[in-house]
Parts: structure tokens; C-alpha cells; sequence
């Protein structure tokens, strides 16, 4: 009898399962901040099980919104095991996908163990800031992921270097970017929105102002656009290739898209439905940062994705 022929992934599929767990990173965090907005983040005060042993609690909103948030993370963990397992399968087999795949698993499990810290702590604001910024660092290696699995890299594969100082711009922005997401975290967890709702415990909140956070926070904010614009000015005039002047364009607009959401939602008092947006912008802004740092160097598409062109 012949073995079976052993199952294998070509690049092209391979493809599709990054995309997938990207996808899903996005998703968790959106959700995970609308449990947040909605005070459903005592819905269910237990852990892994909602209510005194019970997997679900009540049919009430607040439970339902945050044992939904609970599914969607089970299925994160699919998803990631899923890609982790189609990385092993992918052939030519390649290290730096097996390693970010993992990366990813190992993230999930963490950010369920830190959820689960954040559930007993009765939502402490230092947890759930932490829980936000590791969500978004799992955006970034995901990012990474969809973007590496699509082009060729390894040993004597084509990395040209588009432009050194451009190169060293963009890996110096990362501090800025930093400084602004954690300032964020810090502005939400003075905020108003707690994550608890009327008749639950309600949640302590970090120990400053929320005007001073905001204020700090403005401060960032117009640091990072200010560099990011003058970023734009020093690439036209140096007719820098159209991949980096197509990603600041990008850094540009949604830099500008989210000064416009923050000043909004603290004009107006910071109503949740802003604060979802605002934190989906800033999704956006991690991957568009991360997106122009890895478009500093070219590299061939794989032979198995076809595009026009097969440079990036």
C-alpha cells in the first residue's frame, strides 16, 4: 500500500489563513472595547464561565455582550491554531511565518489570561489599559504576518532598500507612535466609560484628571501629525518611491480623520459610539504605521500570488 500523499499548502493558500487571523485580530479588539463602552464588562463576573460555574448567565444585554466578546476570543484561538498548524503545512516552508504565527498564539493565550485578571480585579484600569495595548501589539504582528506571507523573504531573496533615511525615519516613528497610543490608553482609562453599568460595582478609574490625560494626549497627537505631515513634505520633494508616498498619504489622512474624532468626542462630552470610533481609527493608524515600515524595502510578490506588478 501507498502512504497517503501529505497534505500541503502553496502560497497562495497559505495566504488566506493570515488574512483570516489579521482579520480576527481587528475584530477583537473592536469588540472587546464595545463590551467597554456598552458597561457590560461585569456582565459575566466570573472566568472562563460566566456566572457561578454556569457557562452563560442571564439573557440579559450585559451578559450577552461580554460572554459574545468571551466566543469571539474562542474562536481567535481557532483561528491562530489553525494558521499556526497551515504554516507547518505551507510549502517551501518558511521560518519567519511558523515564528510570527506562534507569536500570535502565544499573544491570544495571554490577552485571555490578562482578561481574566481584568474580570477578578473588577475592571482595574491599569489591567484593562495593558489588555488594550497588547490587543493592538497582536494587530502589529498579524499585520507583519498577512504582509510577509504574501512576498518572498529569506536567505538570497531580493530586499532593496528603498530609501536609508526614509528607512530610519520610519523605524524612529514607532517612539512617537508609542507615546501616543499609550497616552490614549491612559485618556480612556480616566475617562467616563468604565466598562461597569448602573447597579454593578463600579470600576476605579486611573489616578489623574481626565482633562489632564486629554490634554497630555492632545499634546502627542500633534506631535506625531506634525512629523508625519513634515514626513509628507520630505518625500515629495525628493520624489521618494510611490509605495512610501502612497503610505504617508495613508498616515496623513487617518492621523487627520482621528484628530478630528478626538477633539469631537471630548467636545461633545465623550458619548461611547465616538470612543468605538476613535479606537478603530487608532487600529487603523497601527496598521498604517506598521504597513509604512515594512514598505521601506522591496521584495519579490511569491511566484503563486500574480499581481501586475511583482515588486513591492
Amino acid at each position: 500500500m501507498t502512504r497517503p500523499a501529505r497534505r500541503e499548502l502553496n502560497p497562495a493558500a497559505f495566504r488566506w489563513f493570515a488574512l483570516a487571523a489579521f482579520i480576527s485580530m481587528i475584530v477583537i479588539v473592536l469588540t472587546g472595547a464595545a463590551v467597554r463602552l456598552t458597561g457590560s464588562g461585569l456582565g459575566c463576573p466570573d472566568w472562563p464561565t460566566c456566572f457561578r460555574h454556569q457557562i452563560t448567565g442571564s439573557w440579559s444585554i450585559h451578559p450577552l455582550i461580554e460572554y459574545a466578546n468571551r466566543m469571539v476570543t474562542l474562536a481567535l484561538i481557532i483561528v491562530t491554531g489553525v494558521t499556526f498548524v497551515a504554516s507547518l503545512l505551507r510549502r517551501p516552508r518558511r521560518r519567519d511565518l511558523a515564528l510570527l504565527a506562534g507569536l500570535l498564539i502565544v499573544g491570544v493565550i495571554l490577552d485571555a489570561i490578562l482578561g481574566a485578571f481584568v474580570v477578578y480585579s473588577k475592571l482595574n484600569p491599569w489591567l484593562v489599559s495593558l489588555h488594550m495595548l497588547l490587543s493592538l501589539l497582536m494587530v502589529v504582528t498579524s499585520a507583519i504576518l498577512y504582509h510577509r506571507s504574501k512576498y518572498v523573504y529569506g536567505p538570497g531573496a531580493r530586499a532593496d532598500v528603498r530609501d536609508p533615511h526614509f528607512r530610519a525615519v520610519a523605524r524612529l516613528l514607532w517612539i512617537p507612535f508609542v507615546i501616543l497610543l499609550i497616552t490614549g490608553t491612559m485618556t480612556t482609562g480616566s475617562g467616563p466609560h468604565a466598562g461597569g453599568s448602573q447597579g454593578q460595582l463600579e470600576a476605579r478609574r486611573l489616578p489623574f484628571a481626565f482633562s489632564s490625560a486629554a490634554w497630555v494626549h492632545s499634546v502627542a497627537a500633534t506631535l506625531f501629525v506634525g512629523l508625519i505631515v513634515g514626513l509628507l513634505i520630505s518625500i515629495w520633494r525628493t520624489s521618494a518611491p510611490a509605495p512610501l508616498q502612497l503610505g504617508v498619504r495613508r498616515l496623513v489622512i487617518i492621523s487627520l480623520v482621528q484628530v478630528a474624532i478626538g477633539v469631537t468626542q471630548y467636545l461633545s462630552h465623550v458619548p461611547a459610539a465616538l470612543v468605538e470610533l476613535h479606537i478603530a481609527g487608532a487600529i487603523s493608524l497601527t496598521i498604517g504605521v506598521t504597513q509604512f515600515h515594512l514598505r521601506q524595502s522591496a521584495h519579490d510578490r511569491e511566484p503563486s500570488i500574480p499581481r501586475k506588478s511583482q515588486m513591492t
